[in-house]
C-alpha cells in the first residue's frame, strides 16, 4: 500500500515526505533563503529526525522560489549583533554533519552562496538549474568559508580550481560547476527538483544498506593514505550490510529474475 505524502510546515522550512524520500525546502524566499542561527537549529532537528527514521532512505534539500537555493548567512542579522551559535551539524544542519550514511541530493535553483554552497557541498549529489550560481564570497565581507567550504571544495575539485574560487569569491555558473566537477547534472531553469527526484528514484531502486555501505566506505576510504589499506578495511556500514537480509535478498532476486524486496535490515 502506497504511503500518503506528508508535508510539515516549520518556521523556516517545509518538510515533505514522499514514501521513502524526504524533501526539505528552505523557506525564507524574502531574503533569498539566507539562514540565521535559529533556522540552522530548526534544520538540524529536521535532519536528525531524517537520520533516525528507518522508513526514510534518501533526502533532497532545495530552496523556495526560483531566485535562490540559499544566499548563505543572513548578514543583516550578524551586522545587528544578533548572530547566535550554530548547531553541532553546522550551517543549515548539514555543513558540518559527518555521520550521515543516507544519501543527500541538493537541488539548486538559483544562487548558492557561502553557507548555501557549503550545504550543497555537504550533499552527495548536486543537481543545478542552468540559472544556478555558486560562490564562496566570504573574503569579500571580511570572513572565511570556515563552515566547511574551504575544506570540502578542494577535496571535490582540483586544488588550483578551488583556490581560484576561494581567494576571489567569484561566482561560478552551473555549467562551469559541472566542468569543474562539483555539479552532477545541469537542467533547465525550474527543473532542479524534478531532476533530483529522478536521481533519488534511481537510488531507491538499490538496497538502502548497500547504498549506505558504499557511501560510508567511500568517505572513510578517502581518509586513508594507502589505497590497499582503504580497500582491505571493512567499514561499519559495510559490515552491517554483509550481515543483513538484503545482502541475501539481492542475489536471490537476481537469480529469480524478479525485483528485490529490500527490508533495510
Amino acid at each position: 500500500m502506497a504511503q500518503t505524502p506528508e508535508t510539515t510546515p516549520h518556521r523556516y522550512c517545509t518538510v515533505h515526505d514522499e514514501g521513502r524520500l524526504r524533501i526539505v525546502t528552505l523557506n525564507r524566499p524574502e531574503v533569498m533563503n539566507a539562514l540565521h542561527s535559529e533556522a540552522s537549529h530548526e534544520l538540524e532537528a529536521v535532519w536528525n529526525e531524517f537520520a533516525a527514521r528507518d522508513d526514510l532512505w534518501v533526502g533532497i534539500v532545495t530552496g523556495a522560489g526560483e531566485r535562490a537555493f540559499s544566499a548563505g548567512n543572513d548578514l543583516k542579522i550578524q551586522a545587528a549583533g544578533k548572530r547566535g551559535p550554530r548547531p553541532h551539524s553546522g550551517f543549515g544542519g548539514l555543513a558540518t554533519r559527518f555521520d550521515l550514511n543516507k544519501p543527500l541530493i541538493a537541488a539548486i535553483n538559483g544562487v548558492a552562496m557561502g553557507g548555501g554552497f557549503e550545504m550543497a557541498l555537504a550533499c552527495d549529489i548536486i543537481v543545478a538549474a542552468e540559472n544556478a550560481t555558486f560562490a564562496l564570497p566570504e573574503p569579500r565581507v571580511g570572513l572565511i568559508a570556515g563552515g566547511s567550504g574551504v575544506h570540502r571544495l578542494p577535496r571535490i575539485i582540483p586544488q588550483k580550481h578551488a583556490l581560484g574560487m576561494i581567494l576571489t569569491g567569484r561566482r561560478v555558473s552551473a555549467q562551469e560547476g559541472k566542468e569543474l566537477g562539483f555539479v552532477n547534472e545541469v537542467v533547465p531553469a525550474g527543473g532542479a527538483l524534478e531532476a533530483a527526484k529522478r536521481w533519488a528514484q534511481q537510488i531507491l531502486e538499490c538496497s538502502p544498506m548497500a547504498v549506505r555501505a558504499s557511501k560510508d566506505a567511500l568517505y572513510r576510504g578517502l581518509d586513508e593514505v594507502c589505497l590497499e589499506t582503504a580497500v582491505r578495511k571493512i567499514y561499519p556500514a559495510q559490515q552491517a550490510n554483509l550481515n543483513s537480509q538484503d545482502y541475501i535478498e539481492g542475489p536471490k532476486a537476481f537469480a529469480a529474475k524478479r525485483k528485490p524486496e529490500w527490508q533495510n535490515r
